[in-house]
């Protein structure tokens, strides 16, 4: 009885943990030159978004897209728990995911080399809120992005 119990309790746990991940948004990538906005929740930030809650600064850089983009890619990889989705010249789609409970939040990275500033949006798949996590994870980028010019 008592392995059986242990047995059926491992299995919740497994399956809650794998169902933290959330399916993956249909809409990323770049539309109409820009990401997709953030929804009404707080667990998005967004360059492109012009409310408090969720807007952020573009990333700036000097030089070309290509030594931003190693840049940013050193960055990336220096964080945990991350994997690069797609790499396609002017666009980075970035999987990121929490120690503890496995959550994922997409981040996607569109460079504007006119401009020489990087576009944004970090957003959680699941929930409603995220107690601060994407804002927090895009300013270490932009620290760590800025020691590094």
């Amino acid at each position: 009885m008592h392995q059986t119990f242990t047995k059926a309790l491992g299995c919740c746990i497994i399956l809650v943990l794998c169902t933290c991940s959330g399916t993956r948004p249909s809409n990323l990538g770049v539309h109409d030159g820009k990401l997709a906005p953030c929804p009404e929740s707080p667990n998005c930030v967004s360059t492109f978004a012009t409310d408090k809650t969720h807007a952020a600064k573009p990333l700036s850089y000097t030089g070309t897209m290509d030594q931003a983009k190693q840049k940013l890619i050193t960055v990336i990889n220096s964080l945990p728990r991350t994997r690069i989705i797609s790499d396609k010249g002017d666009y980075l789609d970035v999987e990121f995911t929490s120690q503890l409970w496995r959550f994922v939040d997409d981040v996607e990275f569109a460079f504007d080399d006119s401009a020489k500033t990087i576009q944004f949006r970090s957003a959680s798949r699941l929930g409603k809120g995220d107690m601060g996590v994407n804002r927090k994870r895009m300013e270490t980028v932009r620290e760590r992005f800025d020691s590094a010019l």
